[in-house]
């Protein structure tokens, strides 16, 4: 493990070493901050340069790329935003986007000298007095240390959603989340159910589908658009309305309850082999099947509940920030209820493009409020 412990101050700390986190370190260092490892500086300009660590849970470089199941090719990722300042070079589409991605990220780190501590997992965030521009503690498994500003950029992958479903403890068979998922070798010959209607689920129908007998479950009728979808009048709609529901604290959805499905050709193919037969969700589990909306049942040999996650900022609960919709109201990246924390890779800044703005804004304001208009 990466001890901190000789780290006593940073004026500002970035949590999460993903797409988003590293393009906050990348503009943090544009802006004059300079790695804190090691340093006990007052975090204030009076005292030379303003300072910054970056932190991840990882055991490597990557984010949750590391984790994608192995079949998730270059070819078929939803997309991948160049990092600012290093464009991602050229890949084979062939390529396990878990092991390209990464490979891009490590590059990355080392071409900025961003110093990543790993694996270094924060375990809480609290103020450490009342005096709302203070400093925040940050506790962490490698160490604590104060800071004047947090860039959250945790992601998602660590809170994965599994549903409350009557009896699915009494299921014998397999249950396994998309984040467990490795290949569709596994289901070979069985009897799968895929609970969920977003892209992921999608893929997955498409993969298990050539090996396995699969049943797609969803609570609503999945919706795919009639159209290809564009980030011009598409892309501007989503983000409006993604960034609406941050605002107001709502917990955000899924990418595709915003975007709906799209026709790709893996999708085309799943549709011809039958894989996309949507059966309304089913209400229950007995020990080797579950019982359909109608009262029948099903036999089933496992249940792959691609199902989405929630934002992981469970660290970040000593600071009050969650309104009373559950979610942590913002204000562009800013917490509404705390100006110290920026939150960043979920919600509006979900995909890689957006992290990359996401963590460009952030930095932008936190540095106008530690330095001042100068900055």
């Amino acid at each position: 493990m990466d001890q901190l412990t000789d780290l006593q101050h940073a004026t500002a700390t970035v949590v999460g070493a993903g797409q988003a986190g590293l393009s906050a370190a990348h503009h943090l260092r544009l802006r004059g901050f300079v790695p804190a490892v090691g340093r006990a500086d007052a975090g204030g300009p009076a005292d030379g340069p303003p300072t910054f660590v970056v932190v991840d849970a990882g055991e490597a470089p990557g984010g949750a790329w590391r984790h994608r199941w192995e079949s998730l090719r270059m070819a078929t990722v939803n997309g991948i935003f160049d990092l600012p300042g290093m464009a991602l070079p050229p890949v084979d589409e062939a390529e396990p986007s878990r092991v390209a991605v990464p490979r891009y990220f490590a590059a990355y780190e080392e071409a900025e000298q961003l110093r990543v501590h790993r694996p270094v997992r924060v375990t809480r965030v609290e103020a450490v007095d009342d005096d709302p521009a203070g400093l925040l503690r940050v506790e962490s498994d490698a160490g604590t240390w104060t800071t004047r500003a947090v860039v959250n950029a945790t992601g998602t992958w660590d809170e994965p959603v599994l549903p409350d479903v009557p009896g699915a403890s009494s299921f014998t068979g397999r249950q396994l989340h998309t984040r467990d998922y490795v290949s569709a070798a596994e289901f070979a010959g069985r009897r799968v159910a895929v609970v969920g209607g977003g892209i992921s689920a999608v893929q997955l129908l498409d993969e298990i589908s050539r090996v396995a007998t699969t049943l797609w479950y969803t609570r609503r009728e999945p919706v795919f658009l009639d159209h290809d979808f564009t980030s011009g009048s598409d892309g501007v709609d989503v983000e409006r309305r993604v960034a609406e529901d941050a605002a107001a604290g709502r917990l955000p959805g899924s990418i595709v309850s915003y975007t709906g499905l799209i026709w790709t050709g893996w999708a085309r193919d799943a549709e011809r082999r039958g894989a996309l037969a949507r059966r309304p969700m089913f209400t229950a589990m007995g020990p080797r099947h579950v019982v359909e909306a109608d009262g029948s049942t099903t036999s089933v040999d496992a249940v792959l509940w691609a199902t989405g996650f929630r934002p992981s900022v469970g660290h970040l609960d000593g600071l009050d920030l969650r309104g009373p919709l559950g979610g942590v109201p913002l204000v562009g990246t800013r917490a509404a209820r705390d100006r110290r924390v920026h939150l960043i890779g979920f919600g509006p800044s979900q995909s890689t493009v957006g992290a990359n703005r996401a963590g460009r804004a952030a930095v932008r304001e936190l540095a106008r409020d530690l330095l001042g208009p100068a900055a």
